[in-house]
């Protein structure tokens, strides 16, 4: 039976490798724990007690039945939960896409919970004009796919081709998650107020391949975080050690 952490209402699985001080990863739509073991282990080889999650939907997670919504706010309660039921606060926090908005919002309404942050190609998208093509195009692109092959059809054309063949199997089974973060997504944005007022240390982080919406987003947020650093080339890793040095 693989470990489960009560949620905001829901049992949580995670994987938790190395000893030293607690780092969480809140993985991506269409993701899970399993895609981030690379990082776990180079970050628990580095001396940090590293954790991931599925989240609500994905994986060996629960969720309510039937489940077909969710908000960055419940998703951040089941984050924060975790947290506190492991006793890893406060932790060093990496958020990828839907998980960076989750981040940011602990950071907002839960500071005490973080020592310092990963921001990973956030999905803020109402600080990026350009971002509203973007979407329709992505909309389009998941309606034309539910048409013709069904749920599971829309989350692999979601994701991509240069996804592996694995992760885009376990997306699939996890299709309610996908949905749910999908219409999600857009329940929360940050003031630039609100943004200013975070005090730990954040790196905002986007890999190579990321489409030109998320650049500027990402730019947006490292423009008002205070001290916030800022890089391109997806090392996520190394990212999170140089926040604790």
């Amino acid at each position: 039976m693989p470990p489960h952490g009560e949620g905001a209402g829901v049992a949580l699985h995670y994987v938790e490798r190395g000893k030293g001080p607690p780092l969480l990863v809140v993985h991506a739509m269409g993701s899970d724990a399993r895609a981030w073991d690379p990082e776990l282990d180079e970050l628990a080889s580095a001396g940090l007690r590293a954790i991931a999650y599925d989240r609500r939907g994905y994986g060996a997670s629960g969720a309510p039945e039937p489940y077909a919504a969710t908000t960055v706010q419940e998703q951040a309660q089941d984050a924060g939960a975790l947290l506190e039921a492991l006793d890893a606060t406060p932790a060093l926090l990496v958020g990828d896409g839907f998980g960076a908005l989750v981040v940011l919002e602990l950071l907002v309404r839960r500071p005490e919970l973080a020592r310092a942050a990963v921001l990973v190609d956030a999905p803020l998208h109402a600080f990026v004009a350009e971002a509203t093509k973007a979407l329709a195009a992505e909309r389009e692109l998941l309606e034309e796919a539910l048409r013709e092959g069904g749920p599971v059809a829309a989350v692999t054309a979601w994701l991509g081709d240069a996804v592996d063949r694995e992760r885009a199997t376990r997306a699939a089974a996890s299709q309610a998650g996908f949905f749910a973060d999908y219409a999600g997504q857009s329940s929360w944005s940050p003031s630039r107020r609100e943004l200013r007022s975070i005090a730990v240390p954040v790196a905002v982080v986007t890999r190579p391949q990321a489409p030109p919406h998320i650049l500027a987003a990402a730019d947006a947020v490292a423009g008002l975080v205070r001290g916030a650093r800022r890089a391109s080339d997806g090392a996520v890793a190394a990212a999170a050690l140089a926040l604790l040095h």
